[in-house]
């Protein structure tokens, strides 16, 4: 969630753009993500800049010894008209060839244009963005998000950005090897990608491949090298990760993200995962093939059945994207194959056939190793919908799901979602690390395993209030006599306040 601060910052910025002749929301959102981009793309040059003196390796390139001048740190400080023609006649150029032709998902980029006509809005423009605070946390998805909440059609299909946070946290749980194959469904922004890609870094470095430095503006990072993920880089870069999306914006915000992350050639892929077609434009991937798929899938909406792949109506008869995606996950990953995905509650206890028939093969023709649930506010301000995590492993048989009942986030539940000291991921991923089917039976903590027997005799009902106990603890009062003579007292003062009002008023 952005700072009010920013967030002023951004609809300042907005304001600027219409009044310099841009107006297509759109196309406003996707040129502030080009110069994000070209942002970003500088401060990875000095961040390589910083390891290569930190550690004495040679220095990756982003910009080449004759193009430094295209750097947002040198031409940020060039009057408007100069900088103007120096963005639109080679840097945004640049970005088409050096930078974009040579990776896979360039083919999302090659449209990137400079619509920017006036050099005022330019240099405004520029001098906006170098404010933003682009190094912290993920502020960079939280202005995509922001910037998407201006269109009127943002989360008309039920996609809303997944707090980054609950992506690593589910990353944690499922544990990707950097030997696997790592899919999303519905990948929008690429979040939970970019979040393995960190979680493989952190991983795998070495006390020597984790660096602090500190930015010419003072500004300081941590930055994970992830030196022993060097015998698998040519997989991770070209075949570990899979992402696909029918919202072309997406992909483009998609691919920019991550190539900033180093991950030259991943697949990126315009796609309904739910429509007939994409067993026969990716025949490899829609199959027994992904070792992890991570998902937040849109929540709602429904599709005509001559939509949707056939395979999927034979698991579970519905139109219900929610359900179909269940059944598409469970195509697409190879046996022994892990999932994470978080689902509406609706999922867990819906009462119709296909509710239960769905919740039937997670539970008898595959292992659902746990139920996590998530309090309601973690998609507001976009959305209130109550949710949790599934995850499952492909294949085998269940004998017992481990259930979680996360109350706070580490943030308010409100539309503010300020941080707060409350915060139950670390415990989730402590107990999830620890769990034990035969020790943890106390129904009353947080985290504890139901027999699948007895899932089965509730109608597969998954809700972590079917099986939750709360316990009694008896509430104590006063004696009646004790709390009528504190209401005779209570008395007595009110008519000793009305009678000295009576006479102040004469």
């Amino acid at each position: 969630m952005l700072s009010r601060q920013l967030q002023n910052k951004v609809d300042a910025l907005w304001l600027e753009f219409h009044v310099g002749g841009i107006t297509n929301p759109i196309t406003v959102i996707e040129q502030i993500s080009y110069l994000i981009f070209i942002r970003l793309l500088d401060m990875e040059e000095t961040r390589n800049e910083l390891v290569a003196k930190r550690t004495g390796k040679p220095q990756k390139h982003v910009f080449p010894a004759n193009k430094q001048h295209l750097r947002w740190s040198k031409f940020r400080h060039l009057g408007g008209e100069p900088m103007l023609k120096l963005v639109r006649d080679e840097v945004f150029p640049f970005l088409k060839g050096e930078v974009f032709k040579q990776h896979a998902v360039g083919q999302y980029l090659q449209s990137a244009s400079c619509y920017i006509e006036k050099a005022t809005l330019m240099a405004k423009a520029v001098s906006e963005i170098s404010d933003w605070p682009l190094n912290e946390g993920d502020i960079k998805g939280d202005l995509y998000e922001y910037l998407l909440g201006k269109l009127s059609t943002a989360g008309i299909n039920g996609q809303f950005r997944t707090p980054r946070h609950i992506i690593a946290a589910m990353v944690e749980l499922v544990d990707p090897k950097p030997t696997e194959k790592l899919g999303d469904p519905a990948c929008g922004t690429a979040g939970f990608l970019i979040s393995t890609m960190q979680f493989l870094q952190r991983k795998y470095s070495s006390k020597e491949g984790i660096h602090e430095l500190t930015h010419e503006d003072g500004t300081k990072e941590t930055v994970y090298d992830g030196d022993r993920l060097t015998p698998y880089l040519d997989h991770i870069r070209r075949d570990m990760f899979w992402g696909f999306d029918f919202d072309s914006s997406m992909l483009r915000i998609a691919a920019m993200n991550m190539l900033l992350h180093g991950v030259d050639s991943p697949h990126i892929h315009y796609q309904d995962t739910l429509g007939t077609s994409f067993s026969e434009k990716q025949p490899q991937a829609s199959k027994d093939f992904f070792d992890v798929i991570l998902a937040n899938p849109p929540f709602k909406g429904s599709l005509d059945d001559a939509d949707v792949h056939e395979a999927l109506r034979a698991v579970v008869k519905t139109k219900k994207t929610e359900l179909l995606f269940l059944a598409l996950m469970l195509r697409m990953l190879k046996l022994g194959g892990r999932c994470a995905v978080i689902v509406p509650d609706g999922v867990l206890f819906g009462s119709s056939r296909a509710h239960t028939a769905i919740r039937e093969q997670l539970i008898d023709n595959n292992q659902l190793e746990a139920v996590i649930s998530l309090p309601a506010g973690v998609f507001k301000p976009y959305a209130g919908v109550s949710t949790g995590i599934l995850v499952f492993t492909k294949g085998g048989r269940t004998d017992h799901v481990w259930f979680y009942d996360v109350e706070n986030d580490g943030y308010s539940l409100d539309d503010k979602r300020n941080p707060i000291s409350g915060d139950d991921l670390p415990d989730l991923l402590k107990c999830w690390k620890k769990r034990d089917a035969k020790r943890d039976t106390d129904r009353t903590a947080k985290a504890f395993f139901v027999p699948s027997q007895e899932i089965r005799d509730n109608g597969y009902d998954l809700a972590l209030n079917r099986y939750k106990q709360v316990p009694y603890t008896e509430a104590k009062y006063d004696a009646p006599k004790i709390i009528l003579k504190r209401l005779k007292k209570l008395n007595a003062e009110i008519e000793s306040d009305l009678a000295e009002l009576e006479e102040m008023l004469g």
